[in-house]
């Protein structure tokens, strides 16, 4: 239906606090099993490294880091999000991917101003489904221009 967006759903979990979060199907490349990335020296602190991709090097980015919600600890169930941000090829670790949803336009409400009255330019909107908030992502916008210089000069370092 033209009324319903596409998401994948995940789960940023934070000292026993859980997040949901979605991002539209059409912003991810593919999912994949998440492995210790390669460290890169001198990178932001929230570019936990590199992988290599069948072929392609990708930067890992902690999504926790980003968010300021503590570090990443890889698991079993972590998975990363293989997205273009900007046009950079770019995975996030999350905790864990629950779902892909069909959320219907008329479900979503507008991001709530944050502090300052201000709202990052990310956060697109809040999900209601059942009793669960569902915090949506456009991950063309999760970084600031300074931070994407910094995953221009990554690739420019893996080419």
């Amino acid at each position: 239906m033209a009324d319903e967006i596409q998401m994948v759903v995940f789960k940023l979990i934070s000292g026993g606090v859980v997040c949901e979060y979605g991002v539209p199907i059409n912003q991810v490349q593919e999912i994949i099993s998440m492995e210790n990335p390669t460290k890169m020296p001198q990178s932001a602190d929230f570019v936990e490294g590199i992988i290599n991709l069948r072929g392609k090097i990708i930067p890992i980015i902690d999504l926790k880091k980003r968010f300021g919600m503590g570090e990443s600890c890889i698991t079993e169930d972590s998975k990363g999000i293989w997205v273009q941000v900007e046009g950079h090829d770019v995975g996030i670790i999350v905790d864990e991917i629950t779902e892909v949803l069909h959320l219907s336009e008329q479900s979503i409400e507008p991001p709530p101003m944050v502090v300052g009255g201000a709202t990052a330019s990310y956060l697109t909107g809040v999900g209601k489904v059942d009793d669960r908030l569902l915090i949506m992502l456009d991950m063309d916008h999760l970084f600031s221009s300074d931070e994407e210089n910094v995953l221009t000069e990554m690739g420019r370092k893996t080419a």
